[in-house]
């Protein structure tokens, strides 16, 4: 990730700035809606809802506000944004995809008091040098180099202020906006999900608890050569700073300009990962954003940045997801079936048509692997089946079934994985990593 640009704005801190920021967008929809709502109906055009919300204008003002505010609302969506083009309306499309870039930083005196109330007021003893300009601004935090007085070279992750009481009406905001869009039916109940997103950002912003997963993933991964986990630095962390070795490395989607051997050796590296993840730790960093993942050119090492996404997995659920791995990989669909219905892909109570149709996508994407040889993940035609096959099951509103949550996030590990690979046009035998798994 590029260091930001901008000399930074402040993060609406309290409940109630964050609810102006919100009713100032309200408002400004609105307005923006009854205008082309006019302009269509002067035309002789009957305007629909989701068309008079998503104009081009409408989009850059969610745009700009979401990335503002930060948090959850910012969070929420990213969460959307891995390769919404295809399903979502194009210009929510828009919005999602904007906030993939790097948010903007807060201003030095906003810095200021965060690290006082964490540190206390005389922080900067405990330093040689600490850079106000941060490398890195995302959603929940930003990201500072700095130099301990003992000489430790250290990235700081430093929350922003406000995020973590935001987090439920920033999601609730959000979730009307995805509501009025008309991209969800309205029969759908969501409200399991959205309290699963609340808690699982509720995590995130945790800081001691993503300490916790840091340090976690480094013993875990300990004597495995080809990653570093930057060590973490329990003394300078707490709920709401983070401290870990500073680590240089290539973005991995920067990487695309890499030897062909050097691409193939990354995707490898991370399906062996998420591999590893899954059936070894039972413990998953879920978030594929692919600024948690940077490549060391000079020592060959794939290095992890983020761990506020890390989940844990029950032995059951890993039990079954090996199963469904084995029948994908024999082409059998009698027992994929089986596996997908122990999981919650659907239930009893989908039509038939339904059930075979999730089996038959399945399928699809297994089929190449089940060849064997190098996959080569810049061929979408595979993707592009699967995708289509998606739209339609998912054009069928009456049979919408959200899965278990434990199955949204590991879907979205695995879309990012092949999505990073596509980027990189990566040929991996993915066949025999599975086998190995």
């Amino acid at each position: 990730m590029n260091p930001p640009k901008s000399s930074g704005s402040a993060v609406p801190s309290s409940r109630l700035s964050r609810l102006a920021r919100f009713g100032g967008m309200a408002g400004g929809i609105a307005g923006g809606m009854i205008a082309e709502g006019a302009r269509q109906l002067a035309a002789g055009n009957r305007p629909n809802m989701a068309g008079l919300l998503l104009t081009p204008a409408n989009a850059t003002r969610v745009t700009q506000q979401l990335a503002t505010l930060r948090g959850a609302a910012m969070k929420m969506g990213q969460l959307l944004s891995m390769d919404s083009g295809e399903f979502l309306p194009p210009a929510l499309a828009e919005i999602m995809g904007a906030l993939r870039a790097d948010a903007t930083p807060m201003p030095p005196a906003q810095l200021q008091a965060v690290l006082a109330q964490s540190w206390g007021r005389d922080w900067r003893k405990q330093f040689e040098r600490f850079d106000v300009r941060p490398i890195a601004a995302a959603s929940i935090g930003q990201v500072h180099r700095a130099r301990s007085r003992d000489g430790r070279d250290l990235a700081i992750k430093v929350q922003y202020p406000g995020v973590r009481d935001s987090i439920d009406s920033d999601v609730d905001n959000v979730a009307t906006l995805i509501r009025l869009s008309g991209l969800v039916p309205a029969s759908l109940d969501v409200a399991p999900m959205l309290a699963e997103a609340k808690r699982q950002l509720h995590e995130e912003a945790d800081y001691a608890r993503e300490g916790e997963c840091l340090a976690e993933f480094g013993r875990l991964l300990a004597n495995a050569p080809d990653y570093r986990v930057p060590g973490f630095h329990a003394d300078l962390s707490g709920r709401d700073v983070l401290a870990m070795d500073y680590v240089a490395g290539t973005a991995v989607e920067a990487m695309a300009d890499a030897s062909q051997e050097t691409r193939d050796r990354i995707m490898a590296l991370m399906i062996s990962l998420c591999l590893r993840e899954l059936f070894d730790f039972r413990l998953m960093q879920t978030d594929p954003n692919y600024a948690n993942y940077r490549y060391d050119r000079a020592s060959d090492r794939l290095v992890l940045l983020d761990f506020g996404a890390t989940r844990a997995f029950e032995p059951d659920f890993v039990a079954q997801y090996r199963t469904l791995l084995a029948a994908g990989m024999a082409g059998d669909a009698d027992a994929a079936r089986g596996a997908m219905l122990a999981i919650g892909f659907f239930d009893t109570a989908t039509p038939a048509k339904h059930q075979a149709a999730i089996v038959t996508m399945f399928d699809t994407a297994f089929a190449p692997l089940r060849a064997g040889g190098l996959f080569d993940f810049a061929d979408n035609s595979i993707a592009a089946s699967v995708r289509d096959e998606g739209i339609a099951i998912a054009a069928d509103r009456d049979f919408w079934h959200i899965p278990p949550i434990d199955v949204l996030f590991l879907q979205r590990k695995f879309g990012g994985l092949f999505l990073l690979g596509s980027r990189l046009k990566a040929r991996v035998d993915v066949a025999a990593l599975l086998a190995a798994a």
